[in-house]
C-alpha cells in the first residue's frame, strides 16, 4: 500500500496528525533504546522528525504551526505549574548564583557567534540562524527575522536565518547532553549521590516543626493564661494539650496556668528549649501517649470557602473546640498564626475531641479525592494569561522594534506566579502530578516532532551542499564552549549540585529536551527548579541578543 498517497487523499489536519503520530510513536520508541546508561530519551523524537522529514512526510505549514507553539504552551505552562511553589523560595536561596551563571552562558553564546562572524567571515544572517539553532531557542529565531526585515534586508538574507537554525539545532540539543554526560564523567559524578544531597539540603532549610512535653514550675507563670504566656507568640509556638490531675484536655487561649501543669508545645525545633526554660522543665510524660478523648487528626484543605481565609478568621478554636498544630505546603510543615492563610491543599493537624474533629473536617473540605481531580477551567484560562503577558511588547532604548516573553516565556511566568498564588477567588492554580505530567509530555512531543519534520526537509541538502558541513561545527562551537566553560565553573567554583547544574544548563539553552533529560537522570524537582529559575531572564537576554547583534554589525 502506497503511504504517501494515502496521506494525500487525507484534508491537511488529518494528515498532519497522522504524520505527527508517526514521528511520536517512532521518536518515543527510539529514546528507549539505551546505549550504556545514556539515552536520548524524549529527545528520540526530534531525531525521528528528522528522518521522517527527510524522507518527503510533511505537516502542512498552518498547521504545523499551531501543533509547535501549541504544544510548546503546554509544556512550559504545565513546567511553570509544578514548579512554581518552591520557585520564589529557591530564587531567594540560590536564584542570583544561577542567574549570573545563566547569563554568563548566554554572553559566552554571543562572543562565539560575533568572533566567528568578524574572524572567520560566516554572513551576519546565517550566524544569526546558527546562534539561535546553537541554542534552542526559537524566539531569538523570530526576533533574528523580524530585526532584519526591519533594517532593510533582502529575501536572500532574511531565508539565511532558517537554514542555519535547521543546521545546528540538533546538535544544539545533543550538545546539551555531551555537556551534562562529559562533566558527570570527568569529574566522576554519581546522580543518586547528588539526589540525596539536594533532599538533604532542602529539607535542612526547610522550617520542620516538633513538639516537647513541659512542666510548668515557674513560679511567675502561676496564674497566667495560656495565651498570655511570654514568649509563646514570638517563637510561633502552639500549646495544642494541657494535662491537669492527669487529665488530658484541648488548651484554650484563655486557661489559666497552675504549677505543675503539663503542656504539650509545638512549633521549630530551634524555639522549643528556650520557651521549657521560661515555664519550667521538660516533663518526663508524654501527653500524645496518654488515653484520653482528645485524638488528633490531619485533614487537607479542599473547601473553597475557606481558600484564602485566615486561621483566625476561622476560629476553629472557640466554634468547634479544636487546636490546628501545623499546617503542612508542598511538603513544608509552618508554624500556624492567627494571620497564615489557607490555600488548596493545606494539610492541617488538627487536635480535638472525636465529635469536634468531625465539624473541622466539614469546615475545611477533606477531601483527598479532590486532589486527583483536574480543573479544566484554570488551565485554558491559565494558558490564555500567558499568552496574553506574552504577546506584551517591551520597548528598550535604542531599540527599533520592543521585543516579547513570546509563546514560550509568558506562559511559563504566568504559571509561577499563579502556582504561587494557590487561588484566586474559586479557581485554584493546581494541577495533580499524573496529569501535570501526561500534559508535560505531550506537549514536548507535539513541539519536538514538528520542529524535527521541518528541519527533517533541507537538513540533509544543506549538509551536502555548499557551507552545510562548516556551518554544523560553527554551531557546535557557539553550543560546546560555552555550555563546558559554564559547567566546569558552576560545579568546580560553585559547588552546584549535579541536577541542579544540569537544570540550569537546559534553562541557560531554553531547551525543554534537555530538561527532559535532566528529569530522567534522577527523580528530582532540583532541575526543574534551576531551569524555572534561569528561564525568564535567558529567554528575555536570547531575545534581545540578535537584535544587539544586528544592530551592532549590521550598518
Amino acid at each position: 500500500m502506497d503511504f504517501s498517497a494515502l496521506l494525500s487523499g487525507l484534508d491537511p489536519v488529518a494528515s498532519g496528525l497522522v504524520v505527527l503520530c508517526l514521528v511520536a510513536v517512532t521518536g518515543l520508541a527510539l529514546g528507549n533504546v539505551r546505549i550504556g546508561s545514556v539515552s536520548l530519551g524524549i529527545g528520540g523524537v526530534l531525531f525521528a522528525g528528522v528522518i521522517w522529514g527527510h524522507l518527503g512526510f510533511t505537516v502542512d505549514p498552518e498547521v504545523a504551526h499551531f501543533l509547535r507553539e501549541f504544544g510548546l504552551i503546554l509544556f512550559v505552562y504545565s513546567i511553570g505549574i509544578q514548579v512554581g511553589p518552591g520557585f520564589f523560595s529557591a530564587l531567594k536561596r540560590s536564584g542570583l548564583a544561577l542567574n549570573g551563571l545563566a547569563a554568563g552562558l548566554v554572553f559566552l553564546s554571543i562572543i562565539v557567534a560575533a568572533t566567528l562572524h568578524l574572524i572567520v567571515g560566516v554572513p551576519l544572517p546565517v550566524m544569526l540562524g546558527l546562534m539561535s539553532g546553537a541554542t534552542t531557542n526559537t524566539p531569538s529565531l523570530g526576533a533574528a527575522t523580524q530585526m532584519l526585515t526591519s533594517v532593510g534586508a533582502g529575501p536572500e538574507a532574511l531565508a539565511a536565518p532558517a537554514l542555519g537554525y535547521a543546521v545546528a539545532y540538533p546538535f544544539g540539543i545533543l550538545g546539551i547532553l555531551l555537556t551534562m554526560g562529559i562533566v558527570r564523567a570527568v569529574l566522576r559524578i554519581r546522580p543518586e549521590a547528588e539526589q540525596a544531597a539536594f533532599e538533604a539540603e532542602r529539607a535542612a532549610k526547610q522550617q520542620g516543626l516538633q513538639t516537647v512535653n513541659v512542666k510548668v514550675t515557674n513560679r511567675n507563670m502561676q496564674g497566667l493564661t495560656i495565651g498570655t504566656l511570654p514568649g509563646l507568640e514570638e517563637m510561633s509556638l502552639v500549646v495544642s494539650r494541657i494535662m491537669r490531675d492527669g487529665v488530658v484536655e484541648v488548651a484554650h487561649p484563655e486557661t489559666e496556668v497552675r504549677l505543675n501543669d503539663v503542656l504539650l508545645l509545638v512549633g521549630p525545633a530551634e524555639k522549643l528549649p528556650g520557651m521549657v526554660r521560661i515555664l519550667g522543665q521538660q516533663a518526663k510524660t508524654d501527653l500524645k501517649a496518654i488515653p484520653s478523648d482528645v485524638k488528633w487528626k490531619r485533614f487537607v484543605v479542599t473547601n473553597s470557602n475557606v481558600f484564602g481565609a485566615s486561621l483566625g478568621s476561622l476560629d476553629l478554636l472557640h466554634r468547634h473546640d479544636v487546636v490546628i498544630s501545623r499546617v503542612t505546603r508542598s511538603g513544608i510543615e509552618l508554624a500556624p498564626h492567627d494571620g497564615l492563610r489557607l490555600q488548596f491543599g493545606d494539610i492541617c493537624t488538627v487536635i480535638g475531641h472525636p465529635e469536634n474533629l468531625d465539624r473541622a473536617a466539614q469546615v475545611l473540605g477533606n477531601r483527598s479525592q479532590a486532589l486527583e481531580q483536574v480543573q479544566i477551567l484554570p488551565i485554558f484560562l491559565g494558558i490564555a494569561f500567558g499568552v496574553l503577558f506574552g504577546s506584551i511588547p517591551v520597548a528598550f532604548p535604542g531599540m527599533p522594534a520592543p521585543v516579547k516573553l513570546g509563546l514560550a516565556g509568558g506562559p511559563l511566568v504566568v504559571a509561577i506566579i499563579l502556582s504561587r498564588l494557590g487561588h484566586i477567588g474559586p479557581l485554584v492554580w493546581f494541577m495533580p502530578s499524573s496529569a501535570n505530567h501526561a500534559l508535560r509530555e505531550i506537549g514536548i512531543v507535539l513541539f519536538l516532532g514538528i520542529v524535527g519534520l521541518k528541519a527533517g526537509e533541507s537538513f540533509v541538502s544543506i549538509l551536502v551542499e555548499g557551507d552545510g558541513l562548516i556551518w554544523l561545527v560553527y554551531g557546535a562551537l557557539i553550543t560546546i564552549i560555552p555550555l563546558l566553560i559554564i559547567g566546569f565553573i558552576g560545579r568546580l567554583v560553585l559547588r552546584l549540585n549535579y541536577l541542579t547544574l544540569c537544570g540550569l544548563l537546559a534553562g541557560s539553552m531554553t531547551d525543554p529536551p534537555a530538561l527532559a533529560f535532566a528529569n530522567a537522570i534522577r527523580p528530582s524537582e532540583a532541575p526543574s527548579l534551576a531551569y524555572a529559575t534561569v528561564y525568564p531572564l535567558v529567554m528575555v537576554l536570547r531575545i534581545l541578543a540578535p537584535q544587539v547583534l544586528v544592530l551592532i554589525f549590521w550598518f
